[in-house]
């Protein structure tokens, strides 16, 4: 069953006003990034990026990631928006940053989990079985390798280990509690207050 997100009520001169959460979430520079990473997910957090940075370009936003990863283009996109905006961007992992979610968490300017969150990080995976002819495969294959370059590249620029280092901890599904992500550089810091 899904949660109804709380609406806030606010008493002013011209009476009583209620609005959602996320709005005064969005007033204070702080927007989700929570369930699958897909076109829709990323259109509202590119728009919502873009909104702020138009809003206050030296503000910084934190974004809060809960999140099993997903599409690698969605994610690429919303990590090029993250690095073109002037703003400074603080991620959050509240419980799991997965996948393209923890890149997304890897590659903010201040990066703080809470104590018993985790972060994963592994290979891009083919998403749908794949069929057709040997040069579709290996057009498929080529460009699984490209992604996999890419998405090493990125983790290796904000960890600090080597690209050889990240792709081989990415060989296979690589877990990291808060301490451990620190430790590995995925992370910089563990908090108890948000």
């Amino acid at each position: 069953m899904a949660a109804t997100l709380p609406y806030i009520l606010r008493e002013t001169s011209s009476g009583i006003h209620s609005y959602r959460i996320q709005d005064e979430m969005l007033r204070r520079r702080e927007i989700q990034c929570t369930g699958p990473i897909d076109d829709s997910a990323a259109d509202d957090l590119c728009l919502q990026l873009r909104y702020l940075q138009q809003a206050d370009p030296a503000g910084e936003i934190t974004i809060y990631i809960n999140s099993p990863g997903g599409s690698v283009l969605s994610g690429l996109a919303i990590y090029d928006v993250m690095k073109a905006i002037s703003c400074p961007v603080r991620t959050v992992c509240l419980g799991m940053a997965a996948s393209m979610a923890a890149l997304l968490f890897i590659s903010g300017d201040r990066r703080d989990m809470l104590p018993h969150s985790q972060v994963m990080i592994h290979d891009p995976i083919l998403a749908s079985p794949a069929a057709g002819s040997a040069l579709e495969m290996k057009a498929l294959s080529d460009n699984l390798m490209r992604v996999r370059e890419i998405t090493g590249q990125v983790i290796a620029e904000h960890t600090g280990k080597t690209l050889d280092e990240v792709l081989a901890t990415t060989s296979h599904d690589s877990y990291f509690e808060a301490a451990q992500a620190v430790e590995f550089g995925l992370a910089d810091r563990v908090i108890t207050t948000l």
